[in-house]
């Protein structure tokens, strides 16, 4: 067929495209020998020498009057052709209706055999007692949640236990706390300890293109739900469609978003809670939903599913090391201890990664060092060894982390050091330095913040003081500094000079339909000003404080420096045993 195309378009008549003057012009000359006219073009041949050309022009939008007794004139051959109506029906009716039926079977055929008018139905996923698998046992770390949640499976079992004395079984449980903590899971355990169906649908899937789709689906959920009764609905990520409508929030709304959150008012208050139905919904941002979804009769009961602490940590570190093989060794609550803070997806991920690692070196089982590293690997970035300092600046980044380590070391109230590196990590890192608690802490005082400023600021400290300049190394101690000196001065009343209130306001009101720009400013510009004055003061002497410290201890700062570069890894006992070392000898020598 190329082939076929190829000669044809090599032996077709070449054709001249010409203007219309230029046409006129060979008129007058005599030498058009035959034309064809049309509406909207004319075309002829005309004498070029002794050879015969084609050729074609466009026709004049308005009638040419002298252009026939020209042509008579010089005895042109002149044929006058219709236009056929067909192709202008084609083009006009028969081409866009063809193209949008044609799009039309495109957009429905992939959704399959009769889905194409489904887009109001619910897409949430059932799952029966065989597909859930979950219970309370494979939760830990979050007793108080799961000893309120006992109560809702038991509201799915005995019923009239409490409904015997005219109580009312709550109709929503709403699971509240950061991302990882283990909300879904709880929901999933609820289903699988009752042994009832588990409707489970996220909260952007009610959302469609289409308006009317999202209540459309919230209808179909709930007819669904009656007629599996008793069952759970659990609606993850709430905040999707339960946003605040008030104030001016507005303003960015989404109509297709209220009229989802409507209906599903709706539907809470309309069904019976005797029929056995709980909803269930997670949200990590309980200050942005609705004020009408959080009121009684809707979500009755809000339950806080924190991050877990020490006790919790282990038990769910326990839970997860039962899929993996572990050395006899290991000590789970030491790998506990060294993770304040991680949620329980965190603590997963780092059981995960130790047996990868395992794995990875060949090994019949995770030992406590995969542990370690998985920590590490997990909260601060792999290790980059590819990442090649200068002698100079593994030697500036050597004395930046001994600076922190060892006014870590030297003030009373920091966390102990657990390790110092200079192999970088991340996307930034070219160095850490890891404190790990002795216990899980939930106030600090004023001494504790102090000590921590100036464990922050010492990496600088001991910059300025071994090269009396300081690098680019220091801007994230800055910043982290910088904002526990503000938070001390602004909102824990740590100043003197400014006095114990808060001069900066807790952003998260949406619960009380407190707006930003509908607040009145409440601080003066002299009250800033003398925030601004104690925050660069905090900053400061924690600074100064830092560098007596470490020009007191200069030795030692020197010593932990020198075997950084020789080992690259220190740990916290090491640290601790060199520095005693240094002290002692310098104490011998005075």
């Amino acid at each position: 067929m190329a082939v076929l195309y190829i000669f044809q378009a090599a032996t077709r008549p070449q054709v001249d495209n010409i203007a219309y003057s230029r046409f006129r012009d060979l008129v007058a000359q005599g030498h058009v020998k035959d034309i064809t006219i049309t509406s909207s073009k004319i075309d002829g041949h005309y004498l070029k020498g002794k050879k015969t050309v084609a050729f074609t022009t466009t026709q004049l939008p308005f009638p040419d009057d002298q252009l026939v007794p020209d042509l008579r004139k010089h005895h042109v051959k002149i044929v006058a052709q219709a236009d056929n109506p067909l192709v202008a029906v084609f083009f006009q009716w028969i081409l866009p209706i063809g193209l949008l039926f044609g799009l039309y079977f495109l957009l429905f055929r992939r959704m399959g055999p009769g889905q194409a008018l489904q887009f109001g139905r619910s897409k949430a996923r059932v799952y029966n007692r065989k597909e859930m698998r979950t219970d309370f046992s494979d939760v830990a770390g979050v007793d108080e949640a799961v000893a309120e949640l006992r109560e809702v499976v038991d509201f799915l079992k005995n019923a009239r236990k409490y409904q015997r004395l005219g109580g009312r079984i709550p109709k929503g449980v709403l699971l509240v706390g950061p991302p990882g903590t283990g909300k879904t899971l709880l929901a999933r355990a609820v289903a699988g300890e009752a042994d009832v169906p588990f409707f489970y649908m996220s909260g952007s899937e009610f959302v469609e293109m289409f308006v009317g789709v999202g209540a459309s689906r919230v209808r179909e959920l709930f007819e669904q739900a009656k007629t599996h009764a008793p069952c759970i609905i659990f609606i993850d990520e709430l905040d999707t469609i339960g946003k605040s409508r008030g104030g001016a929030v507005t303003f960015g709304g989404h109509d297709e978003r209220e009229q989802t959150l409507n209906q599903l008012l709706a539907e809470m208050d309309g069904f019976d809670p005797k029929v056995g139905v709980i909803i269930m919904a997670a949200t990590n941002r309980p200050e942005v939903l609705d004020q009408a979804l959080m009121r009684p009769g809707r979500f009755d009961r809000m339950v806080v599913v924190d991050r877990p602490d020490l006790n919790g940590r282990i038990a769910i570190l326990q839970v997860h090391a039962r899929k993996v093989k572990l050395a006899t060794d290991v000590d789970l609550r030491a790998i506990a201890a060294q993770t304040p803070g991680a949620a329980g997806a965190e603590l997963e991920n780092i059981v995960n990664e130790a047996a990868l690692l395992a794995a990875r070196r060949g090994e019949d089982s995770v030992e406590q060092r995969d542990l370690q590293e998985a920590i590490e690997r997990v909260l601060a970035g792999l290790e980059r060894r590819s990442r090649v300092l200068s002698p100079l600046e593994k030697d500036r980044v050597a004395h930046h982390e001994s600076g922190h380590a060892l006014v870590g070391v030297f003030v009373d109230h920091a966390d102990p050091v657990h390790k110092v590196s200079i192999v970088p990590r991340g996307a930034a890192a070219l160095g850490m330095t890891i404190s790990v608690p002795m216990e899980d802490r939930y106030l600090l005082t004023e001494p504790e913040l102090q000590d921590r400023l100036a464990v922050l600021l010492g990496g600088r400290a001991a910059e300025e003081i071994i090269f009396e300049t300081v690098s680019t190394g220091s801007s994230d101690d800055l910043q982290k500094a910088t904002d526990i000196a503000r938070r001390m001065v602004e909102q824990f009343g740590m100043s003197p000079k400014v006095g114990p209130i808060a001069v900066t306001q807790d952003g998260s009101q949406f619960l009380d339909q407190k707006f930003p720009w509908d607040q009145q400013k409440t601080t003066s510009e002299e009250l800033a000003r003398k925030a601004d004055e104690e925050v660069t003061r905090l900053v400061s002497e924690a600074y100064d404080r830092a560098k007596r410290i470490l020009t007191e201890h200069e030795a030692a700062l020197r010593a932990v420096a020198d075997e950084l570069k020789r080992v690259e890894v220190l740990d916290g006992t090491a640290l601790r045993a060199l520095v005693d070392r240094v002290e002692l000898a310098s104490d011998t020598r005075s």
